[in-house]
């Protein structure tokens, strides 16, 4: 497993512009691509009533395959996707009730990859990415962010944080 890479899909369009990002990524190299839309994923439950969704099991392989998890977001007001958003949020299983698959999440290293129409964001976009890091005990790698509006075929896209 040592150094295996995912880049974690989180757009609600299958044929949008962050999806053309990672596709290309991980054409040229070769990074497992999982999206989030093809699972179901429930909300966040204190109760703990949506244990028989798809998260646990997704994360469950997701922590047990890989090393470096590398999340894919466009920006939708001025914040992560709400798919993403949902992600993490259930991440709190893991505190709470799978504590020991939690526990599996420290060591490993984590990026970012977001995408809008704009040519620069702020840097208070990834804090909840790098807090989560620092809280769980991961490493933050950094951040790649795309403008949409001048992507086409001969653009090259490169993750220097990996």
């Amino acid at each position: 497993m040592e150094g295996k890479k995912v880049i974690i899909l989180g757009s609600s369009r299958k044929n949008g512009n962050t999806t053309r990002i990672v596709d290309e990524i991980s054409k040229d190299t070769g990074i497992d691509v999982i999206d989030l839309s093809d699972y179901n994923i429930s909300y966040y439950d204190y109760e703990s009533k949506n244990r028989e969704d798809d998260f646990l099991p997704l994360i469950k392989g997701i922590i047990e395959k890989y090393d470096t998890l590398i999340f894919a977001t466009p920006i939708y007001w001025y914040n992560m996707s709400g798919i993403m958003k949902v992600f993490f949020d259930r991440i709190s299983d893991l505190i709470r009730i799978e504590k020991e698959t939690g526990r599996k999440l420290r060591g490993k290293k984590i990026g970012v990859i977001s995408n809008s129409h704009d040519n620069e964001i702020e840097d208070s976009f990834y804090i909840p990415f790098k807090k989560s890091a620092d809280y769980l005990g991961m490493e933050y790698l950094g951040h790649a962010h795309f403008n949409a509006n001048i992507l086409n075929q001969t653009t090259k896209i490169e993750l220097t944080f990996i």
